[in-house]
């Protein structure tokens, strides 16, 4: 490794440095005592880390004989996943320590997780991609199972191990194809042997089944089916990051396996993204219409999410990997605000999930009120808030790619799928009078909320900039 190498990872030797020394500290220094320090310092150097990332990098670099990558790309998913984790951490300190549940292996173990994520939207080599992927997953795992004391955690910690193993070797067997089939496990040489457009039987079985690993962590349908079982189960905080940071690694993990390694083969993956999309938008659509859990209910809107987010990937296009970036940075600020709120969900100090709960909150909290309605509506994809122009940019790059079908199926979706936002949003100011909750929320959770309502409103100017940003990312990525 020379030291040009070694310069362009820096940030993720930094935190992988810095986890190992706050594992050392929190095991001699008195464990959970020193929990809030470790989560503070944890959130701040990865907010450091993405500003860092965000203003001194530039230009693409290959180190490591070509198995990593550093360009506009990777930055701007950097830059969004280490901004998401931060937040997450920094609103979740009050709740778990209501909870018992402010450990201090928990904010290690995001750190872990999100070095991993940022290996992954940097990998150009199969085994890169393998190795971000575990270190993401083995340290989700752990933190889906927190509460130990609970059935449901247990039970939601084992389920995502036995799918994200099965869905980890699914993987491993299309790699092992891909490599057979092309002699090379770097993206830079798999797509040279795509390159004409046409592809063996073999490669084009691997690719299949690394579209079906990837599947399972972006919890497309039909790949979905531990995502409902996991929100629920983990801690509130925890089910925050797995909505998030996650999300935007794996998708970015999925664009650059399909455009940097079989980015001359469009014509053949386009089609199955298209269907994984309308599938997951129909189905996060319709199951979520029939959940009284919050929870759930946010589960299948990020199934729903996510399918949105693949349509951009489907179109095959620089304008469909800047649609897909913008969406995801969008969803990612939507969600933490709603969970922001979700937190604050408590009567007499125990949390509560149910969307019944929430009726006739506005009359109590009517600024909470207002901020949950922007946002909901956003999620929802109602214009002029920002959210709309997220899926506004998807549905153009599908038409743009003669998709229309595509585009036409996103819109029926999106219509089905703002009834059970904006049923939340009648029962704030219309439901009947009940039990309620309390609707404490610390400082951090209210700036959250509020912060994330703002930009759904005020961003409809220019979307911060966001749009330049992600079209300088999709023009590094697809060449």
């Amino acid at each position: 490794m020379t030291e040009a190498d070694f310069n362009i990872v820096l940030p993720e030797v930094i935190l992988a440095v810095f986890a190992m020394a706050a594992l050392l500290f929190g095991a001699y220094g008195g464990k959970d005592k020193t929990a809030p320090m470790i989560l503070w310092a944890s959130a701040g150097l990865m907010a450091l880390m993405a500003v860092w990332i965000g203003v001194s990098g530039e230009g693409t670099h290959t180190p490591f004989g070509g198995m990593y990558v550093d360009d506009a790309f990777s930055r701007f998913a950097k830059v969004v996943i280490l901004l998401s984790g931060s937040a997450i951490l920094l609103m979740s300190e009050a709740y778990l320590a209501r909870r018992g549940l402010l450990r201090f292996e928990l904010p290690i173990l995001v750190v872990l997780a999100t070095i991993g994520m940022m290996v992954m939207v940097s990998a150009a080599d199969l085994m890169t991609l393998y190795m971000g992927l575990e270190l993401q997953s083995l340290s989700l795992y752990v933190v889906a199972a927190l509460r130990r004391d609970s059935v449901k955690s247990t039970e939601a910690g084992l389920k995502y191990f036995v799918l994200g193993a099965l869905s980890s070797g699914m993987l491993l067997y299309g790699a092992s194809l891909v490599y057979g089939f092309s002699g090379t496990t770097l993206f830079s040489g798999i797509i040279q042997t795509a390159s004409d457009g046409h592809v063996s039987l073999g490669l084009l079985f691997g690719l299949m089944f690394l579209i079906t690993g990837l599947a399972f962590k972006v919890s497309a349908v039909p790949f979905h089916m531990w995502t409902p079982d996991v929100y629920e189960g983990s801690p509130t905080s925890v089910t925050a990051f797995f909505a998030t940071a996650p999300k935007v690694a794996a998708m970015g993990l999925f664009a650059r396996v399909l455009f940097d390694a079989f980015g001359g083969v469009t014509a053949d993956w386009g089609q199955v993204i298209a269907i994984l999309s309308v599938a997951s938008m129909f189905l996060g659509a319709v199951a979520a219409i029939g959940q009284r859990n919050i929870k759930r209910l946010m589960a299948y809107s990020s199934i729903a999410h996510m399918g949105f987010a693949l349509m951009g990937l489907a179109a095959g296009t620089a304008f469909g990997v800047q649609a897909m970036l913008i969406y995801m940075a969008i969803y990612v600020t939507m969600n933490i605000g709603t969970f922001a709120f979700i937190l604050s969900m408590e009567r007499d100090g125990v949390p509560v999930t149910d969307i019944d709960a929430l009726n006739q909150f506005s009359k109590s909290e009517p600024l909470k009120a207002l901020a949950m309605l922007v946002l909901l509506f956003s999620l929802a994809g109602v214009p002029p808030l920002v959210g709309f122009f997220g899926k506004f940019y998807v549905l153009r790059a599908a038409v743009d790619a003669n998709m229309t079908w595509l585009a036409v199926a996103g819109v029926i979706a999106s219509v089905i799928g703002a009834f059970y936002y904006l049923r939340i949003v009648f029962y704030m100011y219309f439901g009947e009078e009940g039990d309620g909750i309390d609707g404490h929320m610390t400082p951090v959770s209210w700036a959250m909320l509020m912060a994330s309502a703002a930009i759904m409103v005020v961003g409809v100017a220019n979307l911060f900039g966001i749009e330049a940003l992600a079209a300088a990312a999709a023009d590094a990525l697809v060449k």
